[in-house]
């Protein structure tokens, strides 16, 4: 099973919304893709990193021990509450439901992406995701 999918089973789940998870995988897609179908991991990793009190969070998601829980505001902070509206839209759900779902939702799947590191090997180690980081601050 690959992130997306992981996903969109997670979010039915937490959600416990009647929409199928194809459609739920591709308003993750629209949320947080790369614009090719495929969830990018790494740039949501690099603004976490970004933001100093994301990055600590981040950095537990990352890592083999317990994943930091993320608040639905932070979501909205990071993520841009207009997008999250769009994709609440998408799955028939408010803004504020999706946000907590995602909050639930996110640290589960970077880790899953992230087993062993992969995920930080995936963006060029602790460098690519400093550059990744870099490049939102300008």
């Amino acid at each position: 099973m690959d992130i997306l999918e992981f996903g969109a089973q997670l979010l039915s789940q937490k959600l416990g919304i009647n929409v199928d998870s194809a459609t739920i995988a591709n308003a993750l897609s629209g949320l947080l893709g790369d614009g090719q179908g495929n969830i990018d991991l790494g740039a949501l990793a690099g603004k976490m990193a970004s933001s100093g009190e994301l990055g600590n969070v981040l950095g537990s998601w990352l890592g083999d021990g317990a994943n930091q829980g993320i608040s639905a505001e932070s979501i909205l902070a990071l993520l841009g509450r207009g997008d999250v509206a769009d994709f609440a839209g998408k799955l028939g759900t408010d803004v504020d439901t999706a946000a907590g779902g995602l909050a639930d939702v996110l640290p589960q799947m970077v880790d899953k992406a992230s087993s062993g590191g992969s995920l930080l090997d995936s963006v060029g180690g602790v460098g690519g995701l400093m550059g990744a980081a870099k490049s939102f601050l300008s």
